[in-house]
């Protein structure tokens, strides 16, 4: 059996928190699981369950605990010795990441913004006086093309939709050359159209390209729907590693407690079938 592209043992994060007479707060408590290369997988759970904290951890925007446990992809380590890689600059050249603000320069045609994803190859001066190659610009395109959006690589960023932005930060993140995408509730911003076409978008890439998708949502229909796999956080703990499809009425209750029916009632009116597979939290 290969190696699983994306691999996290035991991993922990804490901060430090002042409030409610806490001096700390333990956000990923003891995490472990991997993802096989060519996995769409959804990551479940509700506001201040660790999502977000996990996947700035897999990217390296936030260091693990001390001593917590490790993160590798493709084999490489992200951590060594209590410390960022000496790899670390190649190894996150292989990790997109799509949050859910876009983070687009709004004044900068879409092409410019796409080829921001450039920055880490070249100077802080090429990029502000937008140096770019031509080989570069013929590569924006074709990931513009990939997502939908080649016609409007020279129209303004702020001229966009919300779906559009957000196909936008994806094929930002092609261009890096990323095997690995790391996606921080794309949708969550976005009406049920532009929100299909994004998840169509990031589906579609782990087919036809062969990348490795790690998605955290807020829709379970979502899930459902583009996705084979959930992991589920609640209190920084991974409490379920299996099918989407079994994830049953009680275990959605584990996942997200009393707000389980409200996670359901909205995904309900994006998808009218989940009236069959959770009854009694819809009528509840």
């Amino acid at each position: 059996m290969s190696a699983p592209l994306l691999e996290i043992k035991n991993i922990s994060k804490t901060f430090n928190n002042h409030s409610f007479g806490r001096s700390k707060y333990l956000a990923v408590d003891d995490v472990s699981f991997s993802i096989a290369k060519g996995e769409s997988v959804a990551l479940l759970g509700a506001s201040g369950s660790g999502k977000s904290t996990l996947i700035r951890m897999l990217c390296g925007l936030e260091k693990i605990d001390p001593g917590s446990g490790s993160i590798s992809v493709n084999d490489r380590h992200l951590y060594e010795d209590n410390k960022f890689s000496p790899q670390i600059r190649e190894i996150r050249k292989t990790i997109g990441v799509v949050f859910q603000q876009f983070n687009l320069v709004g004044q900068l045609d879409v092409i410019t913004n796409v080829l921001i994803g450039c920055v880490a190859n070249k100077s802080l001066t090429d990029v502000l006086l937008r140096r770019f190659t031509e080989a570069e610009r013929v590569a924006a395109i074709e990931c513009l093309d990939k997502v939908g959006l080649g016609p409007q690589a020279y129209q303004r960023a702020s001229t966009l939709s919300g779906g559009q932005q957000q196909r936008v930060a994806v094929a930002r993140a092609l261009l890096r050359g990323s095997t690995l995408l790391l996606a921080d509730e794309p949708v969550a911003s976005l009406d049920p159209s532009s929100a299909k076409k994004v998840m169509d978008v990031l589906f579609g890439l782990t087919q036809d390209l062969g990348m490795t998708l790690l998605v955290s949502l807020h829709q379970i229909s979502i899930a459902q729907t583009y996705c084979h796999r959930a992991l589920g956080m609640r209190k920084g703990r991974m409490i379920y590693d299996g099918p989407v499809a079994d994830l049953t009425a009680h275990r959605l209750q584990d996942l997200y407690g009393s707000d389980a029916q409200e996670i359901v009632t909205d995904s309900y009116l994006i998808n009218p079938s989940m009236s069959e597979k959770y009854p009694t939290l819809l009528s509840a």
